[in-house]
């Protein structure tokens, strides 16, 4: 990488205490910067660095924090959408919903924290998500989550089972109190349990939040003078280089030993901070705002001033500590929780100190812009570091790492159920199939009172309702995240194309008309050529998939180096879909109504079962998904709920479950538990069959009339006959059972 030496500003201060060179590269290296890109910052610094600056260099050059072996695969993506209001590059996507409203979204990963720390790990992915939210100008509304772990039972021994068990339940646990305490609905998210995923559990959060277009807030510094002023904790060292750090690396036999990076949460402090910024916000008191996430003051700071193309000085002296004696690098790139960062005009200063005093949130003026450039530390009157802000920001080395086709492709692996009671109510009980009830009951999905269909369906949906500000809208939102890392393992293009049609698919079951993706991408370690043509070929399929569909992405994380003792895990890019419904009231769910209703299949069915790769048509998934979504917005459908693991067995049963209500259907033994792609189950009352059966043909997609609602019995006429409370029982009682939950 060659830099342009007339293009970096020129040094604030050159009293900047430097290291001895042999004990500078050396630490760079410890600290995990490559050769190279210790040359690069010699290059950029004109200087051996100081130890303040070696680490803040550290941090932002971290893959993590710069997407250095990603940059090149993300820019395939696109956002040109004209209701897109704000792509990637921000702290979260926002999307024009229409009557001047509009949703900030964003989904990241939590992955290596959590794996050492479950349940702080977890929750300090939750409360960071949602800062990336209101730091836009939205209050947040939802939150959901994409999880992986090992299996909970049948791993290789006793103590891998009760270790994932762990993970799986203090993660549960902290996403559950994060939300809970700060009141906002977790309503909906996905779970995988494969033993790929032993060693690296994967925490994905999902925020959603909703705001005014004219509150649109962008974390951009700017005007000279200006102050910078922190708001929320103090900083300790919890967390210093947690997220950056530990993202960024392997985990191996030293990964107990990273326990300390792991962040602590405060979500009663996270709520305060909630009010007091929208609240400053909504009174045009803060010139930016941005949160501080991996790498801490750093990465706020020098990404807020690069996008402005602005300087900024901050004093470590000014910050407020908890820890005596913080050095400051210490200061610098501490990733303690709940702090924000805002740039003040002086003249709104003691308006804004009032508004923290209100809300007892703690604030304090540590810095202020500069027209300089530069980003600039200072201890007192000490100058600690001095470099060039937008190239601390955006000049990352960036690198494309060999990529390669493993030298054969994995062999599916079948997954056998006998189409007969037995084999029936084993798949009800599969841990990748049975009720995630025992999770989303440890969540409030109702707080806000805004849910209008919650967790265990294809999608939440909330209605928009009234701002508060006089005015209310008809509008809904729906929200899920869909992923099958499996498939992506078998072939990562077509998988993550199927994560996209699934959740589409997902979206058309309640109503609701796709708007935009977020996605958190999961990968092994880039510098491995097959997992990095892992990576590729996911990327491409996506791309594809997103652009024959018309829909943006807007925001999204990458998650490299998730292997343990060098085994990666199964490539997972997972997906996190907004749509719109224009009555919020006509949304429906998987749930069967009434008493001979007509249950019907459609879409067509192979001979794909359980294990196999299925075939997707982009085409073909378009129409049914038309179909049915316009059933939907005419009130003509009581139920819908699309097809996927397990097939139709699993989504007959789960209608009769969720409606508490049999159904008596035909349909052949042998493709019963058939994965084919886009089919979806549908049940109508019978006076409405004509009008759906003619919009069926008329959309030129194959269907079927299956059968029909009723009784207390699930059969399959010729195959097998299940009373709806043995399956019930199946279908809930796993997972507790699992868990050893009374």
């Amino acid at each position: 990488m060659q830099i342009d030496q007339s293009k970096i500003p020129a040094p604030v201060s050159e009293a900047v205490e430097t290291l001895e060179p042999g004990r500078a590269r050396e630490l760079a290296l410890e600290l995990g910067l490559n050769q190279e890109e210790y040359q690069t910052l010699l290059q950029v610094q004109g200087r051996v660095p100081s130890l303040t600056e070696l680490y803040i260099y550290s941090l932002m050059w971290s893959e993590h924090c710069s997407y250095k072996h990603s940059k090149k695969q993300l820019r395939k993506f696109s956002c040109d959408a004209p209701w897109v209001l704000q792509g990637p590059g921000e702290n979260a996507g926002v999307v024009d919903l229409g009557e001047g409203f509009a949703v900030a979204f964003k989904m990241e990963s939590h992955n290596h924290p959590s794996a050492i720390e479950p349940y702080q790990g977890a929750a300090t992915g939750v409360g960071g998500i949602i800062r990336d939210i209101f730091t836009m100008g939205a209050r947040p509304i939802a939150c959901l989550d994409s999880l992986r772990f090992g299996l909970l039972e049948g791993g290789p021994d006793a103590h891998t089972d009760a270790r994932q068990r762990y993970l799986f339940d203090g993660a549960v646990a902290g996403i559950g109190a994060y939300g809970n305490c700060l009141g906002v609905p977790t309503v909906g998210g996905e779970v995988y349990f494969d033993a790929a995923y032993t060693g690296n559990c994967l925490i994905n959060a999902m925020a959603v939040g909703l705001l005014e277009t004219d509150d649109l807030t962008r974390a951009e510094a700017s005007g000279p003078g200006n102050y910078v002023v922190l708001l929320g904790s103090s900083t300790g060292r919890d967390g210093i280089g947690g997220a950056s750090v530990l993202a960024s690396q392997e985990f191996d036999e030293a990964a107990e030993n990273k326990r300390p990076a792991v962040q602590v949460g405060d979500p009663f402090e996270e709520k305060l901070l909630i009010e007091v910024c929208l609240e400053l916000l909504k009174a045009g008191k803060f010139v930016a705002l941005g949160d501080l996430g991996a790498a801490g003051l750093t990465s706020s700071a020098s990404e807020m001033a690069s996008r402005g193309g602005v300087g900024i000085e901050i004093d470590v002296e000014a910050v407020p500590q908890r820890e005596p004696a913080m050095r400051p690098f210490e200061i610098m790139v501490s990733e303690s929780q709940e702090r924000m960062l805002a740039v003040v005009r002086p003249e709104d200063w003691p308006e804004v100190s009032a508004a923290c005093a209100k809300w007892h949130v703690a604030c304090s003026r540590i810095g202020h812009i500069t027209d300089s450039g530069r980003f600039v530390v200072r201890q007192g009157q000490t100058v600690v570091a001095d470099m060039p802000a937008a190239l601390l920001a955006e000049s990352a080395p960036e690198y494309d790492p060999e990529s390669r086709p493993p030298q054969a492709l994995p062999e599916p692996q079948l997954k056998h159920f006998s189409p007969d009671r037995d084999g029936f109510l084993a798949l009800l009980s599969a841990p990748n199939i049975c009720s995630r009830a025992w999770i989303f009951r440890q969540y409030d999905h109702q707080v806000q009172n805004n849910t209008v269909v919650g967790p265990g369906g294809d999608a939440a949906v909330l209605r928009i309702g009234d701002t508060g500000r006089g005015r209310v809208t008809d509008m809904g939102i729906a929200l899920t995240t869909d992923c099958n890392g499996y498939y992506c393992h078998l072939d990562p293009y077509r998988g993550a194309q199927i994560a996209l049609a699934e959740a589409m698919r997902n979206l058309a079951c309640v109503g609701a008309t796709p708007l935009a993706i977020t996605d958190c991408l999961n990968f092994g370690n880039p510098e491995k050529p097959e997992v990095f043509w892992q990576f590729e070929q996911a990327v491409d399929g996506l791309n594809t998939a997103c652009r024959h569909f018309g829909i943006p992405v807007v925001s999204g994380n990458v998650s490299f180096y998730n292997e343990s003792f060098g085994q990666a895990i199964y490539p997972t890019p997972a997906i996190g879909m907004v749509g719109k419904l224009a009555q919020v009231e006509r949304s429906c769910d998987i749930a069967f109504k009434a008493q001979d209703d007509l249950v019907i299949l459609v879409g067509e069915t192979a001979d794909e079962q359980p294990g196999c790769l299925p075939a997707l048509d982009l085409e073909l998934e378009g129409r049914v998904q038309e179909v049915v979504r316009g059933l939907i917005e005419d009130g003509l459908l009581a139920s819908a709920h699309d097809l996927s693991e397990g097939g139709l067995a699993v989504s007959l049963a789960e209608s009769c479950i969720a409606g508490e209500l049999g159904a008596v259907v035909e349909f052949p033994a042998d493709l019963l538990y058939s994965e084919s792609l886009s089919r979806i189950l549908i049940s109508c009352s019978q006076d409405q069959a004509d009008q759906v059966l003619e919009r069926l043909r008329e959309s030129q997609v194959a269907f079927d009339i299956i059968g029909s609602v009723g009784g207390s019995k699930i059969s399959v006429a010729g195959v097998f006959e299940v009373s709806l409370e043995d399956a019930t029982a199946a279908y809930r009682g796993a997972l507790p059972a699992l868990m050893d939950v009374k």
